[in-house]
């Protein structure tokens, strides 16, 4: 959603200079459309002041040299050309020409429209010329298309994947879409003719089932594929409940569009849910069909929602938060049985079912990899550029796991915007370049009016450092080990989740 305008300076009748200092913001407006002024020095740029990802007001991020983060899901715009340098934004914003006399500032003249995102045409590059494949279609493999091309690569570029779907925003699968306050044109990363305009074969419904390593090729079914370079983004899959009935129709998970549409198709008003899971995918599940009217309870083994991840405080947070609409939840218990139109609890109780969501986790689909001989370790072994064990091929995203720059663990995790940008550095690399892979972790979870931003990742920690209260909805955690924090968990605190990342990104402990 746009920002408004109506009390923001008009840039075209100039602001005067010394309203706007070093390494400072300001947001204007120039014929309706708000307008991001920062200073770095001598140097004054002006870009769109929207974040082209969701909408989110970028003077209220954070100014990093000649760059600005997004306060809302951080990514990452330049201030010199406005290009989406890092994901979850892919789109371009406007930039702006800048004129200065007489001690003011002016903003008149567009440069460059929002929403570009590809080079005018495509330029031959210094790295391989023959084909790519990328096998997986979710946002690791559609970041890496993009690109490629986005970086002038010529040569063939196809995307398999096994979802009759083209890419399309998965997060949203659990949240808005699922909730009915997205709609439908929302979903699609693009609409198809950008496929077509730029050189991208999407092969969807299409299953990889060997890679030839030596050959370099990728056989699906009957045929084979070359390539020059391969990029493994083949994701993760559901874990299955293993009880009495698991196999009913009526039992769904979440994963992809076609499982939203399924969930949404059965969310009728005053219809039972019951929700197998108190993960995220699970409980941002359990609010989108509270906001459909839907009765849902929530069956999970564990004393507190989201503990293991967020601890024990904002774990009491997210429940009350949704008992507070409604949720019933049966916490310190597990599923016995699925039977026509109820559950059956491990203590024999009864919960009224029409549909059940199973949310327990997921697994990497890692068979591709295990059957061409490539390193695996609960994951796709990768190094810090995001190549695997054999030379030339690469992984990204929930499947790869690889050494992170700031822990220094071997980590794989299953977070949206960690998948986007590695595919776009896999991408990169696969050019020839050698771009490490160093982006701190960061996702997002939605509970109703709620985001719980949290960047790093703490898989243990001795302390919870807490500053604000959850229930006032704002907040910031500080999860630290041996007195270095790991992971920062924030409540609509998104410039401070910001200057965290930024911290650990310079290998500072926020």
């Amino acid at each position: 959603m746009a920002e408004a305008t109506q009390d923001k300076p008009d840039l075209t009748n100039g602001v005067p200079e010394n309203d706007l200092g070093d390494d400072a913001m300001l947001v204007g407006q120039v014929g309706g459309e708000t307008v991001l002024l920062a200073r770095r020095g001598r140097e004054i740029f002006a870009i769109g002041a929207t974040c082209t990802h969701y909408g989110g007001p970028l003077g209220e991020g954070l100014f990093v040299e000649d760059t600005v983060h997004c306060p809302w899901h951080h990514a990452c715009f330049s201030l010199r050309t406005g290009e989406a340098l890092a994901a979850p934004a892919l789109n371009a914003t406007s930039c702006w020409k800048i004129e200065q006399r007489d001690g003011r500032i002016f903003v008149r003249d567009k440069i460059s429209e929002a929403g570009r995102d590809m080079p005018a045409t495509l330029r031959p590059t210094d790295g391989p010329s023959g084909r790519m494949v990328i096998i997986g279609g979710g946002g690791a493999g559609y970041a890496a298309a993009e690109m490629l091309r986005r970086e002038g690569y010529a040569g063939g570029v196809t995307i398999v994947s096994d979802d009759a779907a083209a890419p399309y925003d998965r997060p949203n699968l659990s949240k808005d879409y699922l909730a009915g306050t997205a709609p439908e044109e929302w979903i699609p990363l693009r609409p198809p003719e950008f496929y077509v305009e730029n050189g991208i074969e999407l092969r969807l419904g299409t299953t990889a089932t060997a890679i030839d390593v030596a050959r370099r090729h990728v056989m699906l079914g009957g045929e084979e594929l070359g390539f020059d370079k391969l990029l493994l983004a083949t994701g993760a899959e559901p874990i299955r409940l293993q009880v009495p009935g698991a196999d009913l129709p009526d039992v769904r998970t979440l994963r992809s569009l076609a499982d939203s549409r399924d969930l949404i198709a059965r969310a009728r008003k005053g219809s039972h849910a019951v929700v197998v899971g108190a993960s995220f995918i699970g409980l941002e599940a359990a609010a989108a069909l509270r906001h459909r009217q839907v009765e849902v309870h929530v069956v999970a083994p564990e004393a507190r929602p989201m503990e293991r991840v967020l601890g024990p405080e904002l774990g009491d947070f997210v429940r009350q938060l949704h008992e507070s609409h409604g949720v019933v939840f049966h916490l310190g218990h597990t599923v016995g049985a699925i039977e026509a139109g109820r559950v059956r609890l491990d203590d024999g109780a009864l919960v009224h079912a029409d549909f059940v969501v199973v949310g327990i986790g997921v697994r990497p689909r890692i068979h591709l990899a295990q059957q061409a001989g490539l390193a695996i370790d609960r994951g796709v072994l990768v190094d810090e550029y995001l190549e695997t064990s054999a030379p030339g091929i690469f992984a990204a995203g929930d499947v790869a796991r690889w050494p992170d720059a700031y822990s220094g663990e071997q980590l794989r995790i299953e977070h949206w915007v960690v998948a986007e940008r590695q595919g776009q550095t896999a991408a990169r690399n696969m050019l020839g370049r050698r771009d490490r892979y160093a982006a701190v972790p960061f996702f997002w979870s939605q509970h109703y009016d709620v985001s719980i931003d949290y960047v790093g990742h703490a898989n243990a920690w001795d302390e919870i450092v807490q500053d604000g209260d959850p229930n006032a909805h704002d907040a910031a955690l500080r999860f630290r080990q041996a007195g270095r924090t790991l992971a920062v968990a924030t409540i609509f605190r998104g410039r401070e989740s910001l200057l965290a990342e930024a911290a650990m990104e310079r290998g500072r402990s926020p």
